[in-house]
């Protein structure tokens, strides 16, 4: 771990997971751990993994003991006292902060994403979904380079207030910031670290020169809501609203793309599955509901315990990092019938895809529109939808949980 990369914890991949065949299918692997190891300690990545769900659930609600703030342990702060470089600005936001400091932090940009204010975003999504099934066309096209990125990150950088011109750039950055290393060799380490510290450093200068835009014009955007707003009396300071840029930026597209893509790629493989859903005989929202359960974007959440606890009958010590398999325990035979089916009709549907609690995802209502109105409207426009024969390749990451690539043929 280093300051240049908070999430070494959680991108600490399990040896078991390292290959892709592994990566695109873990769930066999979270089963067998659910059975005969549902709360372990690996010893390589000095790290505790959790695989069923109450015990998962209890994590992500406990904020007190499972914390997500990771100076909380004692060899992070060891090695951010020992690095030359700043820790990132995303270190600051409300995705590594406990009560009362997330509630204060969220509170600067949550009306932006209560469920009115998010419908209010459904005619513009409509349109850019639109713009780029036109650009498909019929024939052969990549659903997530096409379709399932653009929309989502249009979306946000609009939100946000940033040109939609340095999408490509946005899509690097996003890339690069949830990567794993490419092994676990001292080069490859560098090599990564060195790809997170600049990617920070080019992130923090360009949001670092829009928001002292927003000083001079300020427009109704988000950066010039973070700009303006204040916690405890107090306008946040300047790393705070560049790591709340990132955070937005990064979380705001990467997370609904891949909802996008795995919905489509269970979808697709029920026969009559996609005319059921344009005729209305399964309803649309409650498959995808189906496929945050069935394939999670995000597959593992990192916690840090603050005082030594009892979980799953193992003794957890004070300053251990934690991960939660949200993969795993939404897949849990004990709390899901036929859980390793995918049943697009599946009510109710408690999964924690969207985490739980304190943390529970802001984005959830806005990553559920875009979803909606991007599969059905490709529905709508094709008759045929069908995937083209190709071996996928995972994003090479160890909590994002997505394919690189999915190529559909439509007409």
């Amino acid at each position: 771990m280093s300051a240049s990369d908070p999430q070494r914890p959680a991108v600490s991949f399990p040896e078991t997971l390292s290959s892709r065949e592994a990566w695109l299918e873990p769930f066999d692997w979270y089963r067998e751990m659910r059975a005969e190891s549902p709360v372990r300690y690996d010893e390589d990545r000095e790290l505790w993994d959790v695989f069923r769900y109450e015990d998962v659930k209890h994590i992500l609600n406990t904020d007190a003991v499972f914390s997500s703030d990771p100076s909380n342990m004692p060899r992070f702060e060891a090695e951010i006292a020992e690095s030359e470089g700043e820790p990132p600005p995303v270190l600051d936001t409300m995705l590594f902060a406990d009560p009362p400091e997330h509630n204060r932090l969220r509170g600067v940009v949550d009306e932006f994403f209560q469920p009115r204010a998010v419908r209010e975003q459904a005619d513009r999504i409509q349109r850019l979904t639109e713009e780029n099934l036109d650009e498909v066309g019929e024939r052969e096209f990549d659903l997530v380079s096409e379709l399932a990125y653009p929309v989502p990150v249009d979306v946000i950088a609009g939100m946000l207030g940033v040109p939609t011109d340095d999408r490509p750039q946005f899509k690097r950055w996003s890339d690069t910031l949830v990567e794993r290393p490419d092994a676990q060799t001292e080069a490859a380490m560098e090599a990564y670290q060195q790809r997170q510290q600049e990617t920070q450093e080019e992130m923090s200068e360009y949001f670092a020169e829009l928001i002292e835009a927003r000083r001079a014009e300020p427009r109704d955007d988000l950066i010039t809501a973070i700009l303006e707003a204040e916690v405890d009396g107090h306008r946040l300071s300047e790393r705070e609203m560049v790591g709340f840029c990132t955070l937005l930026l990064v979380a705001g597209n990467i997370t609904t793309t891949n909802l996008i893509t795995n919905a489509m790629r269970c979808f697709t493989a029920q026969p009559g599955l996609l005319d059921d859903l344009r005729a209305g005989e399964t309803k649309l929202s409650t498959a995808i509901e189906e496929a945050l359960r069935y394939r999670s974007p995000v597959q593992a959440l990192f916690r840090v315990t603050t005082e030594p606890v009892d979980l799953g009958g193992r003794e957890i010590p004070a300053g251990e990092g934690v991960v939660a398999w949200l993969g795993s325990a939404n897949r849990d035979e004990s709390v899901f019938d036929r859980a390793d089916e995918f049943v697009a009709d599946r009510q109710p549907n408690q999964h924690l895809s969207f985490g739980h609690g304190t943390h529970y995802c802001l984005g959830a209502p806005l990553a559920r529109l875009e979803a909606e109105i991007v599969l059905s409207s490709l529905l709508e426009r094709f008759e045929r939808v069908e995937p083209v024969e190709a071996d996928l390749q995972p994003i090479r990451s160890s909590f994002i949980y997505g394919v690189e690539a999915y190529r559909l043929r439509v007409a």
